[in-house]
């Protein structure tokens, strides 16, 4: 544990490095020059890859809108199979009647008069790639807008009054986002065009990488430098009832007419199983057969102590994250939706998430970590640090409490965190309000330093001015973060891959990404990536931090029985 003078010198050459310039501030990730790519789903070229420039046809002609962008809704229906009916019978009555429009996307949604977890209609629809999760936390105090869905015709605005989205499944893509650059201003054009405010859930969820200047590994390939997807099939959970929806998207320009998006949306909805089948909370425990970790526990340490002597030298690293990757390779392969369903009993105050790709691994997580959430132009971001176990009673629970608010090693972290954050809000916004400044955030197993930051976008154009900057944020690279990130890259000798990098969606009038920890990367036949990090700062002891490790990954590993050898 640093002493109190210690942690005291380096956190105010902290907070004065904060108030500097930052020299990485716009690194590679952000590339004025890649191409944007999107995709439409065409099974019998297996997804060509369709190369747009920023009007989002091919050529170089100023941006052009979708010619139309719409939400129809239909009459309220009691149960899964009749949404089922109902939806064929409207994309039937879309191909007899098509719009004249030669670009757009549509979605045709029915809401079912019962609520219906999202994730127990994805477990049923088991055989059906890509997909993608993700649902907000629980308990959370954010102030989110809730969504109007008139049982008529009519957009589903965006409302106040009405149900709140919990969680959302998808399974098929409308129309995909995925490039071997890093994500661009141009790439987030190219997606925006695709979403509009009158259509409030045509959303686009997906991943990026954490580093884009790192080497794709082989588990990682068929993610690219981001994932993003406009789900083709798409089941809505809300506060008190249900959605079932599809999307249609088409662009004559691309050679993807609504004849095609129509073709492939019946191919899919043929394949939608009706019935909903609930997986068991508290599946029985996977025979483990191996575990390994890359580091193991004697290059972790000597990591650790190479990280603190640059610390504690002359350069400018003040904090540095340093991951683990966990291969756990079972009896049996691991669902990882079933997975995914006993990550939600740990889920209050966290979100739950997958994406999985066509011809992938399935990338899941249960974070507690927003990276910033958008409506309209107000922008909410937090700061999270340092980690403790819960006790085991009440008292022992208040006491790490406060051995965790008065530990200057963990102060100093958080403040880190906080006040990189904070800087990085003022660039785009007016003003910045931090309340809490700092105090407890419980999780199941885990608890952490917490503070809110909110501000004003002055335009919506900034929203990628916020991704691009926040990310990464010190919670998962360091600071400050150039010398961060090239410490990682010289110290970790696996591919993070989306672990850490921002999950979540882009929608029109609002948006909002998760930093995607505590997560696990899970594949057929190969059992699983169990990935987690933890902060290095002036006071970090490695056998401490390599225990902080364990206790990140237990919500994962309490699935499991180790049975065999153990490397």
């Amino acid at each position: 544990m640093a002493t109190g003078s210690a942690a005291a010198a380096v956190g105010r050459r902290c907070l004065t490095d904060l108030m500097e310039p930052e020299a990485a501030k716009r690194s590679s990730t952000i590339s004025s020059s890649s191409r944007p790519t999107i995709h439409f789903p065409n099974h019998r070229s297996n997804h060509q890859r369709l190369t747009l420039s920023m009007n989002g046809c091919q050529g170089d002609h100023p941006e052009l809108p979708l010619g139309t962008v719409e939400t129809r809704s239909f009459p309220a229906v009691s149960s899964p199979p009749l949404a089922v009916e109902a939806l064929s019978s409207a994309v039937s009555q879309l191909q007899a009647n098509p719009p004249p429009y030669t670009s757009g996307i549509i979605r045709l949604q029915v809401p079912i008069q019962q609520q219906i977890e999202a994730i127990d209609w994805l477990y049923a629809q088991s055989k059906l790639l890509p997909r993608c999760y993700f649902s907000d936390r629980a308990h959370t105090s954010n102030s989110k807008l809730a969504i109007d869905c008139a049982n008529g015709n009519g957009n589903g605005h965006i409302s106040k009054k009405h149900n709140k989205l919990v969680s959302v499944a998808g399974v098929g893509s409308a129309v995909f986002f995925q490039d071997l650059h890093p994500f661009s201003y141009r790439h987030w054009k190219s997606l925006k065009r695709f979403l509009s405010t009158e259509c409030p859930l045509i959303r686009a969820y997906g991943a990026i990488r954490f580093d884009a200047r790192a080497n794709i590994s082989s588990e990682w390939e068929a993610f690219g430098y981001f994932y993003f997807m406009v789900p083709q099939v798409e089941f809505d959970e809300l506060e008190d009832s249900s959605i079932l929806a599809t999307t249609i998207a088409w662009d004559n320009s691309l050679s993807w007419t609504l004849g095609n998006a129509i073709g492939e949306l019946k191919a899919t909805l043929n394949q939608i199983s009706s019935i909903v089948i609930k997986p068991q909370k508290e599946v029985p425990t996977l025979l483990m057969l191996s575990n390994s970790h890359i580091p193991s526990k004697t290059y972790w340490d000597l990591a650790v102590n190479r990280a603190l002597q640059k610390i504690r030298s002359d350069s400018a690293l003040i904090k540095v994250v340093l991951a683990r990757s966990s291969r756990v390779i079972t009896a049996t392969d691991i669902d990882p939706i079933a997975w995914l369903a006993c990550l939600q009993v740990e889920g209050e105050n966290a979100y739950q998430f997958c994406l999985q790709p066509p011809g992938a691994p399935a990338f899941i997580g249960n974070t507690p970590e927003q990276l910033f959430h958008r409506t309209w132009l107000d922008i909410n971001s937090e700061a999270l640090a340092g980690t403790r176990a819960r006790g085991k009673s009440l008292s022992e629970d208040l006491q790490i409490e406060l051995d965790l608010l008065s530990s200057p090693k963990d102060h100093l972290e958080f403040t880190i965190v906080r006040e990189s954050i904070r800087k990085k809000l003022e660039d785009v916004c007016n003003s910045v309000v931090v309340e809490p400044k700092k105090e407890i955030r419980k999780l199941p197993r885990v608890q952490h330093l917490y503070a809110k930051l909110s501000g004003r976008l002055r335009s919506e154009d900034d929203e990628f001015e916020i991704l691009s900057s926040l990310h990464p944020s010190p919670a998962v690279c360091g600071f400050p973060t150039e010398e961060a990130r090239v410490l990682i890259a010289e110290t970790e000798v696996f591919d993070r891959g989306m672990y850490a990098g921002p999950v979540g969606w882009f929608g029109g009038g609002e948006s909002e990404f998760a930093v995607g920890i505590r997560s696990a990367l899970v594949e057929k036949g190969l059992g699983a990536l169990i990935y987690a990090g933890t902060g290095v700062v002036e006071g970090s002891n490695a056998s401490s931090e390599w225990d902080e490790l364990e206790l990140k990954i237990s919500q994962f590993t309490k699935l499991l029985k180790l049975e065999g050898i153990k490397s």
